[in-house]
Parts: structure tokens; sequence; C-alpha cells
């Protein structure tokens, strides 16, 4: 029997490289930009990771004018406050942190696909 008859198929969960390593949901040191599949073609990008002392409401609200989406900062229990913004904004949200200096590349841990 070969190794390919042995694998069973999963479902992929967005999560699962941040859990594997240390760098996980707890981790303070990294922004994690993820993407989440809805139904279809639609997608969710969450933003998690940011400092407190950022007011995330504003943050939202500038990369809402400046990506043309929908978005919310919803509050966590374990995760503390995680923005969501429609459709695969994971590009987009990287270069706007880093033009906008409030996080710098090297923390910056991109998920998904």
């Amino acid at each position: 029997m070969s190794e390919l008859d042995l694998q069973v198929p999963t479902a992929f969960d967005p999560f699962a490289e941040a859990n594997a390593d240390n760098s996980g949901a707890g981790s303070k040191d990294y922004v994690h930009i993820r993407i989440q599949q809805r139904n279809g073609r639609k997608s969710l990008t969450t933003v998690q990771g940011l400092k407190k002392e950022f007011s995330y409401n504003k943050i939202l609200k500038d990369l809402k004018k400046e990506f043309c989406c929908n978005g919310t900062v919803v509050q966590d229990p374990e995760l503390g406050q995680v923005i969501q913004l429609q459709g695969d904004q994971r590009k987009n949200v990287s270069a706007f942190l880093v033009q906008a200096e409030i996080v710098k590349k090297e923390h910056i841990k991109i998920h998904g696909f």
C-alpha cells in the first residue's frame, strides 16, 4: 500500500499554521493577517495582534476607505480585539500597516491558502 492510500482528507484550518509553532493566538510580537473562507467566493480577512494603544476603530476606518470594503472590530475573549474586513485584503492590509508605520514588515505573518 502506498503512502497516498493512507492519507485521509481533512478540512482546512486557517489557524493551524499559527498553532503549530509557538507563535499562535497568544503571541504578542507578531501581527497575524488571516483569510477565512465564508461561502462560494466570499471571504473574510482578519487582523489580530495589533498593540492595544492603537485605536482599532481609526485603523478600521482608514482600511475601509482605502480598500473600498466593509469591516468591523470584533471583541474576542481569547484574542482581544480583531479587525475583520470583507474580501481577500491580506496583501493590501500588510502594505498599509507597513506604510503607515504601525508595524514593521518582519513582525507581520500572513496566513491562508
